[in-house]
């Protein structure tokens, strides 16, 4: 066995209803005055009363940022940490999707070093101390409450992360109802972006290891099962409990083995096209699965031992690792099109003539591109790219 360090984040808590009751969960921490960072659409769905009463309860002074938008500009993220600083802040919670929980992350850590934003850019340049965080997430897709990273969309095209073992939350409080609400379309972008997530962590070819795999496995068992009946029974509560806890499996999966060549090329096409991340990723999924077989075959294959039981066929009629591999292909192909999300590049307003753009601006995304198992160029990068349109 090579050897591997594992990070996670310090407690996790699964919960009903354990919002409502946060105030209980930091009684006695000291905590005096938090800033909560979130969203628009959390503020519309009126998720905030009863953490804030929760809150208050405790004494604790709450200042809400809700500022966040997807794919959080440089801009957002300052006016955030200035806040923390302005209101001096003890604690930082984030509430909402990936884009909140990213932009917490930052707030924290910045508000606490004070830091430049600019020279946190990267892997490890982040330096400390940074506030104490604690991640509540709104959707079932990011994991970001489970990772050490936070994206941000620089320009007005290219996204970059902030990688540092820092940013991993005191905290991640996992509570299912939070995410009934949650429209259908979202719930399927983000369901499948929490699925990349578990297959590119399963198939990554820098730090893959046993805890990885495990839990990339078991990511995968509980979303594929319950994908489908989240969306259409919106207020299942089984089955968003198994999506919540499914994306954060894969989000601690991924922050261990990192995401590769699905994500590099779904960034450009977010950042220019500003199309969903979940749906970035599930546009460019199945040609990458393709042009990576003959490296990581028996890998897809065993992914789709995980998933047969949702293919509606016996694992037995596929003799080969070849045959599995292509099945689990279209297996996620089929996926995306029975949640009626787009499929093709074409459907989100893409065309042959944005493609040269796209595959630059992939090829900056070195980071993620060194953990694929086949290594890419601009030139692959253009025909994956012309392969989804």
């Amino acid at each position: 066995m090579t050897n591997f360090d594992f990070y996670n984040t310090r407690t996790i808590a699964v919960e009903r209803g354990g919002a409502a009751r946060l105030g209980e969960r930091l009684e006695g921490l000291g905590y005096r005055r938090v800033l909560l960072v979130t969203d628009p659409g959390v503020i519309a769905a009126n998720l905030l009363p009863a953490l804030q009463t929760s809150l208050h309860q405790q004494g604790i002074a709450v200042t809400v940022f809700s500022e966040v938008v997807a794919d959080p500009p440089e801009s957002v993220i300052d006016a955030a940490v200035q806040s923390a600083i302005a209101e001096d802040v003890d604690c930082v919670i984030g509430l909402g999707g990936g884009s909140s929980m990213d932009a917490a992350k930052l707030a924290a850590l910045l508000a606490g070093s004070r830091q430049p934003l600019a020279q946190a850019f990267g892997v490890n340049n982040a330096r400390g101390p940074r506030l104490p965080l604690i991640l509540i997430p709104t959707t079932a897709g990011t994991g970001s409450e489970v990772t050490p990273i936070s994206i941000v969309t620089t320009g007005e095209s290219e996204k970059k992360g902030v990688v540092s073992q820092l940013l991993m939350p005191d905290q991640a409080l996992l509570d299912a109802t939070l995410t009934l609400g949650l429209p259908a379309h979202v719930t399927a972008a983000t369901g499948i972006d929490a699925m990349v997530h578990a297959i590119e962590a399963y198939t990554s070819k820098r730090l893959k290891n046993p805890l990885s795999d495990c839990l990339a496995r078991e990511a995968l068992r509980l979303l594929s099962g319950s994908l489908l009946r989240a969306c259409r029974q919106g207020e299942d509560i089984e089955a968003r409990e198994s999506m919540l806890l499914g994306a954060c499996l894969a989000g601690m999966a991924f922050a261990n083995a990192p995401v590769a060549a699905v994500h590099a090329l779904a960034y450009p096409i977010g950042a220019r096209f500003h199309v969903p991340h979940g749906l970035s990723n599930a546009l460019m999924l199945a040609p990458v699965i393709a042009f990576n077989r003959p490296y990581a075959e028996r890998e897809y294959a065993e992914l789709f031992d995980v998933v047969q039981g949702q293919t509606g066929g016996a694992g037995s009629q596929f003799d080969s690792a070849r045959g599995k591999c292509d099945a689990f292909g279209v297996y996620l192909s089929s996926l995306s099109s029975e949640l009626g999300l787009p499929t093709r590049l074409r459907d989100v307003g893409i065309t042959a003539e944005d493609v040269p753009e796209l595959a630059a601006d992939a090829m900056k995304q070195t980071r993620l591109l060194i953990n694929n198992p086949r290594d890419l160029t601009l030139a692959d990068a253009e025909t994956l790219y012309l392969e989804a349109l």
